[in-house]
């Protein structure tokens, strides 16, 4: 499963499509992200999402996680979307 990582400065839209061109792909897309800013990003990034691939006739769905995640060496509790095409 591919996994995408959101960052508090990462431009919703340009998210979107990504998760869009991966959900198409493959039918399912793994979000992760850590901090408030970050977890506010993917939220708004999967709404837009889900208005992209509609028109395909794709009902998206959202199942949020807390995942631990290790970053410079230090085990980190982030928050993950995995997007599925149903």
């Amino acid at each position: 499963m591919e996994i995408l990582k959101v960052s508090a400065t990462s431009q919703p839209k340009s998210v979107a499509g990504a998760m869009a061109a991966v959900l198409r792909e493959k039918g399912v897309v793994e979000v992760q992200a850590v901090g408030a800013g970050a977890v506010n990003q993917a939220v708004k990034s999967i709404a837009i999402a889900r208005g992209y691939v509609a028109p395909n006739g794709i009902d998206m769905v959202c199942i949020p996680a807390f995942a631990k995640i290790e970053i410079d060496g230090e085990e980190r509790t982030a928050i993950k979307f995995q997007l599925e095409a149903r």
